[in-house]
């Protein structure tokens, strides 16, 4: 399946979709709405995964990346993500740096 990301900002608050299959050949386009997101003065990276099917180690590289780019005040939300891509998130420990979510929850990404 193609890849796709789109970034919506909205208040203090970055959300980057995701569909299709993230691998090495499209990582970059990730990147690219991550550094976007980066410039804009938000307090949560809100990352949208219930539609992406497959993610490669380079979209884990990313997603260090995202958490390295943003900075410690910026808390980045991982939401919906299928059992496989979080059991890789889970496995690496990245889990320990995010916040995962079986849904969007306004409340608790709103809040903060």
């Amino acid at each position: 399946m193609a890849f796709n990301a789109t970034l919506e900002t909205q208040d203090d608050i970055a959300k980057i979709t995701l569909s299709g299959d993230l691998d090495r050949k499209v990582a970059s386009e990730f990147q690219a709405k991550v550094e976007e997101a980066a410039k804009q003065d938000v307090k949560a990276l809100v990352l949208l995964l219930s539609e992406l099917d497959y993610m490669a180690s380079a979209g884990l590289r990313v997603l260090i990346f995202a958490k390295q780019k943003m900075g410690s005040d910026v808390t980045i939300y991982i939401v919906g993500a299928q059992e496989g891509i979080l059991d890789t998130i889970e496995k690496t420990g990245f889990d320990q740096s995010v916040v995962l979510l079986p849904e969007y929850d306004a409340a608790i990404i709103e809040k903060n």
